[in-house]
């Protein structure tokens, strides 16, 4: 189906978070009218170059995949909340940042025409937050890409290990992850390994803890990099504490790897039963569920088997397909 009349902020393609989703929903709608400004789309005049280009682009309304809405345009438009976590989680935010949600993304919720989020958690937070009807708000979800399978090669990189995908933002509680892991006593016998580059703020807590040997970080990864990493793992450890949705869940289960995560915000959402949930404030918590899947192969071989199973909730066509009713509505207007 081809959105001639709907514009796009294609600003928000790429390859992580909000660019996932960007990403396959473009892939799969054709959006054809696109604002592409070079500037990055989550700056504090965002907002009003897109609602100047969308009075001047021909088209009758705008999708938006990302959190900023047109100021100054009259267009209907539909605009993608993932989570409140510039709000919520004290790290992401800032006066500033409280500031725009304010005077610009609450007013925008109650002007759209529909909000869009990714998970019945992310739906109640703005909800309660914005004070709108529930029925303006409408859950997508996210989707697993193919990349991620039980058939694809395992990393082997000649050690035994538990994963990470994670940045280095303070409510991916990777620094309760690597002190769980020391209390463990599993890195006599295997690794950690983190996503991306380590900071200054890790490599002294690594250092500290004697595991310098023990926990590694990758480096940037392409996708297919990533799943190898997935699959080859004991286990993939997700405890943060603040989550929209949680993407690690979801495809570690696709690659056929267990998942320990938190019970908190939209994680037993994505995980349903087939994830080990953890307190993610709790050390001993994180620690016991790792001993836990590394010495049971029955454990280890039921959350596999029933993770499998849920990831195939998420895909990316049927997410596509739910925006696609949406914007039919628009159309229809």
């Amino acid at each position: 189906m081809e959105h001639s009349h709907i514009a796009f902020d294609s600003r928000w393609i790429g390859q992580h978070g909000i660019g996932r989703f960007a990403t396959e929903l473009q892939d799969r709608l054709n959006f054809t009218c696109l604002f592409d400004d070079p500037s990055p789309p989550a700056s504090f005049s965002s907002s009003v170059r897109l609602g100047r280009w969308l009075a001047g682009s021909g088209a009758k309304a705008l999708y938006s995949p990302g959190y900023i809405p047109p100021s100054g345009s009259r267009l209907p438009f539909v605009f993608t909340i993932h989570d409140l976590n510039h709000i919520d989680v004290e790290h992401n935010s800032s006066t500033l940042k409280r500031l725009y949600y304010q005077l610009i993304i609450r007013p925008a919720i109650h002007r759209a025409e529909q909000v869009l989020t990714v998970s019945e958690f992310s739906r109640g937070r703005i909800v309660e937050w914005a004070g709108c009807d529930p029925e303006r708000v409408t859950v997508v979800g996210n989707g697993v890409s193919d990349i991620f399978h039980a058939e694809v090669s395992p990393m082997q990189p000649g050690y035994a290990y538990f994963f990470c995908c994670s940045n280095r933002k303070g409510h991916k509680n990777e620094k309760r992850l690597i002190e769980a892991f020391k209390l463990s006593g599993l890195h006599r016998d295997c690794k950690l390994v983190f996503t991306g580059k380590a900071n200054n703020a890790l490599q002294q807590l690594i250092s500290r803890e004697g595991l310098q040997q023990q926990v590694l970080f990758t480096g940037h990864l392409c996708e297919t990099e990533l799943a190898s990493w997935y699959r080859g793992a004991i286990a993939t450890v997700f405890p943060s504490l603040y989550e929209g949705f949680g993407l690690p869940v979801a495809e570690s289960m696709a690659c056929g790897t267990p998942v320990i995560t938190s019970e908190l915000t939209s994680m037993p959402e994505v995980g349903g039963n087939a994830a080990l949930y953890i307190d993610p404030h709790d050390s001993d918590s994180i620690s016991l569920a790792m001993i836990a899947v590394a010495e049971n192969a029955e454990l280890s071989s039921r959350l596999c088997n029933r993770g499998l199973t849920q990831s195939r909730n998420f895909t990316w066509d049927r997410t596509a397909s739910l925006v696609r009713d949406v914007l039919t509505q628009l159309q229809a207007q």
